[in-house]
């Protein structure tokens, strides 16, 4: 067996590191273009059969790590995101958003921690009404969504937070909202807290609870204008 010249032996190796440099130029590209987070699937449907989609992510996300723009995980997918630090940079070029109510910004915390929730149910927790265009807000900000309906007298319609919520606040998942210690310590709570009160351990997913049933047909479409709760 005649052995390979050092020259040689170096270009194998670039032969065989080729292939890893395409497929690690084409994740980043992907996800340069994406103006939404992308899955590890979608991702290995576009990348050479095998690449190592994981192993090419957490590459892409320590060569950004000191970086002005960097590889962060929401909603269980990946998005390239302007560093932490630097977001007073953007402000000055934000497009003003309207501001929520504290209606509004109520019903989204209930929704989130409490979810899947009825309107009845939010009102319940919140002690007073609300009206129907609260839900029209933030069903329009992409930040809530119809789920199902309880199988209760009336059928209500039940909500839960969306994919864009989690993305809008860099959550990876619905159960990384700020527990009741955390909220103390960010001085969203005082200290007049009454005995007993806790904060629900949030949750979601797609699949309906035992007490769902699917939404009817044209629930999507009349958007909650034909809720019976």
């Amino acid at each position: 067996m005649v052995d390979a010249s050092p020259s040689e032996r170096g270009n194998l190796t670039l032969l065989a590191t080729e292939p890893h440099r395409m497929a690690l130029r084409m994740l980043e590209a992907m996800l340069f273009a994406s103006d939404e987070p992308l899955g590890k699937a979608e991702l290995a449907a576009r990348l050479p059969e095998g690449s190592d989609v994981e192993g090419l992510l957490r590459e892409i996300e320590h060569a950004y790590s000191g970086r002005g723009v960097n590889l962060v995980k929401v909603a269980g997918k990946y998005m390239f995101r302007t560093a932490s630090d630097l977001a007073f940079l953007l402000q000055r070029d934000a497009h003003d958003q309207k501001k929520l109510s504290r209606a509004a910004l109520e019903t989204l915390a209930i929704i989130a921690y409490h979810q899947p929730v009825t309107r009845a149910e939010i009102e319940e927790i919140r002690g007073v009404s609300i009206s129907k265009g609260t839900i029209d807000v933030l069903m329009e900000a992409g930040w809530i969504r119809m789920r199902g309906r309880r199988r209760t007298p009336g059928r209500p319609v039940t909500y839960g937070s969306t994919e864009t919520f989690l993305v809008h606040f860099g959550l990876e998942a619905i159960g990384d909202l700020p527990g009741l210690d955390e909220l103390k310590g960010a001085g969203l709570l005082d200290g007049r807290i009454p005995p007993g009160f806790s904060v629900p351990e949030p949750r979601d997913g797609d699949a309906l609870t035992d007490d769902e049933d699917p939404l009817d047909p044209g629930d999507l479409l009349a958007a909650g204008l034909s809720e019976h709760d």
